[in-house]
């Protein structure tokens, strides 16, 4: 049966300028992910993972390549149109949680709907389903200083997914949790993530971590390299 090509990446580049010569980060670096599939990426640190991550989030413009998402060709579109795209397309999660401090946790949540002009009452119907989906029904009143690590992990991954994004990215997601705190919400995450049909591209130095994904890549000298095929979820 043919997979649905989600994430289309070809011959992408991008240097990064040190003193008077350029280090190619990604170096003519190929990827494909399939719609609902999830993938690990492992790699040393300063190895471009994170780089990759902004290219496919249409943050940063790649010196040369290709990166297409379902139809959009995102190397493109002016800067504009690339915001726009991620609004609606692109979930993320960080290690450090990024929530807005002064916004409570059902309006950290419902940020992205919110941004995309969606109406209110919208926004409280899917906000409310996803606190009952990571078990946080009650506190959405409270501020982010009211919560543990991994609540306000929790947190995160119901704003990268409340506009149903095509794309998760999440850069270590992990990362700032205790092991059994963070395997707890790296199984939301993928749960949820299959749940809402999206594919997920996880970057990570845990192999706990890659254990989970469908598929896991390794990220050395600029270029992709399949590290192990994975029993999916």
């Amino acid at each position: 049966m043919n997979r649905e090509i989600l994430v289309n990446v070809r011959q992408l580049v991008r240097t990064y300028r040190e003193g008077n010569s350029e280090r190619a980060v990604l170096n003519r670096l190929d990827l494909q992910v399939e719609r609902g599939e999830c993938v690990a990426l492992l790699g040393r640190s300063g190895c471009g993972k994170s780089t990759l991550l902004n290219l496919l989030a249409g943050i940063d413009l790649p010196d040369a390549g290709e990166i297409v998402i379902g139809q959009h060709p995102l190397h493109a579109l002016s800067e504009r149109d690339r915001t726009l795209f991620r609004r609606r397309h692109i979930g993320f999660v960080y290690q450090f949680f990024n929530l807005i401090p002064t916004l409570t946790v059902a309006e950290n949540i419902g940020l992205p709907l919110a941004l995309n002009g969606s109406l209110q009452q919208d926004i409280d119907r899917r906000v409310n389903h996803l606190l009952n989906e990571i078990g946080l029904l009650g506190r959405e009143g409270d501020f982010p200083d009211r919560l543990s690590g991994g609540e306000q992990q929790r947190v995160a991954v119901a704003r990268s997914l409340i506009h149903q994004p095509a794309l998760i990215l999440a850069d270590e997601p992990t990362g700032n949790l205790d092991a059994e705190t963070g395997a707890h919400v790296l199984k939301l995450l993928a749960a949820l993530s299959r749940t809402h049909s999206g594919s997920l591209l996880i970057v990570t130095h845990s192999l706990a971590v890659a254990d989970s994904a469908d598929r896991v890549l390794t990220l050395k000298d600029g270029r992709l390299s399949q590290a192990r095929e994975q029993v999916a979820w």
